[in-house]
């Protein structure tokens, strides 16, 4: 199947996702869309997100696209039912992903949850977590700086270090024993983020976890591609398409050639 792979994200986050999926299926074309103009949707109304995440959808299957990848922790929050039952191509979010391997690594049923503070005041983590087993402790916190530090670059910094040892001293205190990143932005500060939590504590990155679902969905549904050209990626963009491309290389891991800006993409 040739079609390409579709992910979105509020901005850059989601890059954290494409890189994953170009890890475990090299020969996928994929496009790639960050909604740079409306970002962050942490600070938005659940309405807002559902509306902007409608949109993303709509623009990505002007592309053919043979399954969507809501690669943004607060639109799978809010949005990824109605996505789900409003369009006929395959949606996949970056939830439950995470939540699946959190479950199956906890050792004493304390899980923590970082995020955004839409993700975390959604509660879909401690629902997700609590339709498997109701018996697991979910302990969350919202981490909103995590966001900028990242996107700066700032992965080493005393600085950073010193916010994460404020954001998770109360998840340290109450004994978590397994921590999901929720958000795309995150894995960029695992150094630190498990320095601070400490190594005894595995930290559940859902971009690796979503690229294999991804490719399990594909193999079911026979849409793997065969095709044995180098694959084609095509990045865009609601605004600032060469702040993307600088600060995207952080994220994807490799440069980004070519971005191109979306003017009234719906």
């Amino acid at each position: 199947m040739k079609k390409p792979i579709g992910i979105f994200d509020s901005g850059i986050g989601g890059l954290t996702v494409a890189r994953e999926i170009m890890k475990c299926m090299p020969r996928e074309d994929i496009v790639y869309f960050g909604d740079t103009a409306r970002v962050p949707y942490g600070t938005k109304s659940p309405n807002t997100v559902i509306k902007f995440s409608i949109e993303n959808m709509l623009f990505l299957l002007r592309f053919r696209v043979k399954i969507i990848v809501v690669a943004c922790n607060t639109s799978s929050s809010y949005s990824l039912s109605i996505l789900e039952n409003d369009f006929k191509v395959p949606v996949i979010g970056v939830i439950n992903p995470g939540v699946e391997e959190a479950v199956k690594v906890t050792r004493r049923g304390r899980i923590g949850v970082i995020g955004t503070s839409a993700t975390i005041r959604s509660g879909a983590y401690e629902k997700a977590i609590k339709e498997i087993n109701p018996a697991l402790k979910v302990f969350s916190q919202a981490c909103p700086l995590f966001v900028p530090l990242a996107e700066e670059g700032w992965l080493k910094d005393r600085v950073t270090y010193d916010i994460a040892k404020r954001y998770l001293g109360s998840l340290k205190a109450k004994g978590v024993d397994t921590l999901i990143l929720g958000c795309t932005h995150y894995p960029l500060l695992k150094d630190i983020i498990s320095k601070v939590m400490g190594r005894r504590v595995p930290l559940v990155d859902s971009a690796k976890l979503v690229a294999g679902h991804v490719k399990e969905l594909l193999t079911r549904e026979g849409l793997l591609s065969d095709n044995k050209a180098a694959p084609r990626y095509a990045f865009y963009v609601s605004d600032e398409p060469k702040k993307f491309a600088v600060s995207g290389k952080k994220f994807l891991g490799e440069k980004i050639r070519s971005v191109k800006k979306v003017n009234g993409y719906v």
